[in-house]
């Protein structure tokens, strides 16, 4: 029971800080292309978690030959390609709103694995859950209001649904024989090589970094450097939330985690409400409770699988 309440803490806990992140990552993609900053977070997750594991315990990022193409396929895959589809949607003019209800769809791919693939039980309350929660979201995001439609774009999100459950399953799966800040450096690690070849270095806007970029909202007209706010995005909207839902998954398994995850979306509604202004309406403020319970299922069918 108490690995329960610690796994739950630790992906509330992230959903919370991936949430709160998004205000400076909004505020920061006014200043810089959305995939040359996904390219920045990786590298610099790397770089900061990669000295402090190698100076402390440097044991834990020691890895064999055969292991390079499954953690190869996690930092790509379970990284770089969920901020791919993901970005991709937005770039070509989908609504932000419907490119997230697509990706969160990664709890059904994951129940359907879990049931179909591995051959293991799944509770009909976490069925209902992923409903509701779904249901939910697409309440609080009115993803009904400006629909683009676009193939690429909608492929894209899907692709990222489909890169999201695998990062959840791979992350519990390898999370059973690896430290979490382990997984966070390989992962980040190998989704920085793709980004690099994607995106060479030498053409990066390295000007941003001495921008002075206003932080908008009720904090209009407050300028702070570019600097600061990419080191912001980095730690704040990578290195910190990607460690506590790391953790919650490898004590909760990864479709409770999923479902869990859903309240990122519903906490940035609130925090851009109160920093943007951007009021809900009665609809939002439902789905919002609809999430919630939906959760609370999931949470529920976690319970009893262990009982």
């Amino acid at each position: 029971m108490l690995s329960k309440h610690r796994g739950e803490f630790f992906l509330i806990l992230g959903a919370f800080i991936f949430a709160l992140s998004g205000i400076i990552v909004i505020v920061v993609l006014k200043h810089l292309p959305a995939f040359r900053l996904a390219e920045f977070r990786s590298i610099t997750a790397v770089v900061i978690l990669g000295t402090y594991v190698l100076f402390t315990r440097p044991e834990l990022i020691k890895m064999v030959r055969s292991e390079i193409p499954r953690l190869g396929m996690y930092g790509v895959v379970g990284f770089a390609m969920v901020n791919f589809g993901y970005l991709l949607g937005i770039q070509r003019g989908v609504p932000i709103a419907l490119v997230l209800i697509i990706e969160f769809t990664a709890s059904i791919w994951i129940a359907l694995w879990i049931k179909f693939v591995r051959k293991a039980f799944v509770a009909r309350d976490m069925w209902i859950a992923i409903a509701l929660s779904l249901l939910g979201l697409f309440l609080v995001s009115k993803a009904w209001n400006g629909f683009t439609f676009d193939l690429i774009g909608l492929a894209g999100a899907l692709g990222s649904a489909f890169a999201l459950a695998g990062y959840f399953l791979m992350s519990e799966k390898i999370g059973k024989t690896r430290e979490p800040i382990a997984l966070l450096i390989f992962g980040m690690g190998f989704a920085s090589i793709f980004w690099l070849v994607v995106l060479p270095p030498w053409n990066f806007p390295f000007e941003v970094f001495t921008k002075q970029m206003d932080l908008g909202g009720i904090a209009a007209g407050v300028l702070i450097p570019g600097w600061v706010m990419m080191a912001g995005a980095a730690l704040l909207g990578t290195v910190i939330p990607y460690l506590c839902v790391l953790t919650g998954t490898r004590y909760l398994g990864a479709s409770t985690s999923s479902v869990i995850g859903m309240l990122e979306p519903v906490m940035a509604g609130a925090f851009a409400w109160v920093w943007f202004g951007q009021s809900w309406d009665a609809i939002q403020l439902i789905g919002a409770v609809v999430v919630l319970f939906g959760i609370y299922l999931a949470d529920r069918a976690k319970s009893q699988a262990h009982s």
